[in-house]
């Protein structure tokens, strides 16, 4: 009879599981991995031309192969240096990410045992631990027992799936009800919604209704109530941003939800970046109202500690998720029934079980650390404002909620923050980017890495001078 525990050739490379080529090759890409996730010093590092790549890492594609000891050398020496470090304390640009070390080291252990996390009939275990973690997130958002969803990709694959059952959801009762389709769809959201609600707009080929936020920024159900009452059944969403990208501001969210006591569509919340802040008891309040959605999404790769790519998105009823998103086909139809497939529910088949790092991480620290973390961006932000205003060469744009602080040095131009961001980047000191608020350029700082000090940000603003 014969061993399944034999050593066997890999068909693609001819490597037998237990050669000396495969196991230096697995021990150099653990040793890598081991050294950088325990490295206190983390580089910056910097972006560089495709021409000097060219130079330094020709040739990695070829008949043969280069071997593993020169392939990694080529990443850790040439390539991994040419990316931005998004886990260095001065990543403070757009929304940075600050996995756990427990998380990224997880991530490791998902892929080593190839689990597929599309179908309950293949990945149950895997499904179960990601489902924890979700109801975990909907019991602090204050969603009922019954919601429920997926890890997905990223925030505009969250928000297009989220927008997608929308819309599913809406024809579904206009048909019940006997009501004809209108000639275009329609979602409002407001000028300071994430780009990827506009995208998901084109990808579905519905029009963006934008609803005027007020002087701060914020979306309020009063401007929203007029563009119901114009569009009526055409409006089939109505999106809420719970932590703009480039304010940190949270939406009136309570004045949205309570429109639909009188008007009938999804209330979808975008909370990528900001919605990990309800898990802080003084800041739930900022959310109010979040309870009432239809649907939201959350980023774990920004505020939540987990490594890139992953997107909580969840549903107050998965019914909706599963009828719009549901594939079908001969080989699927051992799938149909009762199970919890997250395939089910956003616009995905094939899925890496994503949520599993996070639920590694959470399981292995507690929720009460993952609530410090949190708050401790959203004090070294409120304290690096308090730096900004006692500075007269520098402004507040507005008043920090979270845990952004958008800022203008008095008397810059675009061209003078291009040469600022630069320059700090080339000091290797920090990687902070120009931004843009009503046509006037700004920059700010995204605080979410635990490693982000007062200190660090303060030396930043010096530069400034």
């Amino acid at each position: 009879m014969s061993d399944h525990r034999q050593p066997t050739a890999d068909p693609a490379t001819g490597m037998h599981d237990h050669s000396p080529e495969l196991l230096a090759l697995v021990d150099n890409v653990i040793d890598y991995s081991r050294r950088r996730l325990i490295f206190d010093d983390v580089p910056l590092d910097k972006p560089m031309p495709e021409r000097e790549l060219r130079r330094l890492a020709p040739g990695s594609i070829t008949e043969e192969g280069i071997g593993s000891r020169r392939a990694l050398a080529m990443f850790e020496n040439v390539l991994a240096p040419a990316c931005v470090s998004i886990d260095h304390p001065g990543y403070v640009a757009f929304i940075p990410s600050a996995p756990t070390k427990a998380s990224v080291a997880f991530d490791l252990v998902v892929s080593a045992s190839s689990v597929y996390g599309g179908s309950w009939l293949e990945g149950s275990g895997a499904i179960f631990a990601e489902n924890e973690v979700l109801r975990m997130l909907a019991n602090e958002f204050g969603m009922p027992e019954s919601a429920g969803g997926v890890f997905v990709q990223g925030g505009t694959v969250g928000n297009l799936s989220a927008l997608v059952t929308a819309r599913d959801a809406r024809r579904r009762a206009l048909e019940a009800a006997g009501r004809d389709r209108p000639d275009r769809w329609i979602v409002i959201c407001s000028e300071e919604s994430h780009s990827s609600v506009r995208s998901a707009a084109e990808v579905m080929d519905v029009r963006v209704v934008t609803a005027e936020a007020d002087a701060s920024g914020r979306l309020h159900g009063d401007a929203v109530r007029p563009l119901l009452e114009e569009h009526g059944d055409a409006v089939f969403a109505v999106v809420g941003t719970a932590g703009s990208t480039n304010l940190g501001l949270v939406d009136g969210l309570a004045s949205i939800a309570a429109l639909k006591d009188e008007f009938d569509f999804w209330f979808h919340v975008d909370g990528a970046y900001g919605l990990a802040a309800a898990l802080l008891p003084e800041l739930r309040e900022c959310f109010a109202g979040v309870e009432a959605a239809d649907s939201v999404i959350v980023d774990p790769h920004k505020w939540l500690f987990a490594p890139f790519d992953a997107c909580a998105l969840i549903y107050r009823d998965p019914v909706a998720g599963r009828l719009a998103h549901t594939q079908k086909a001969g080989y699927l139809d051992t799938l149909e029934g009762d199970d919890w497939n997250p395939s089910d529910f956003a616009v995905q088949l094939t899925r890496r079980a994503r949520g599993l790092p996070l639920w590694y991480s959470i399981a292995t620290h507690g929720v009460g650390a993952y609530r410090e973390a949190i708050r401790h961006g959203v004090t070294v932000a409120h304290a690096v404002a308090d730096l900004i205003r006692a500075r007269p060469e520098l402004e507040l744009v507005t008043e920090p909620e979270l845990s952004v602080v958008a800022f203008r040095r008095v008397g810059w131009d675009a061209s003078d923050y291009d040469r600022w961001s630069a320059q700090l980047l080339d000091d290797q000191l920090a990687f902070v980017t120009a931004s843009s608020h009503r046509g006037q350029p700004i920059t700010r700082f995204a605080v979410i890495n635990p490693r982000t000090t007062v200190e660090l940000l303060s030396e930043i603003l010096d530069t400034m001078k």
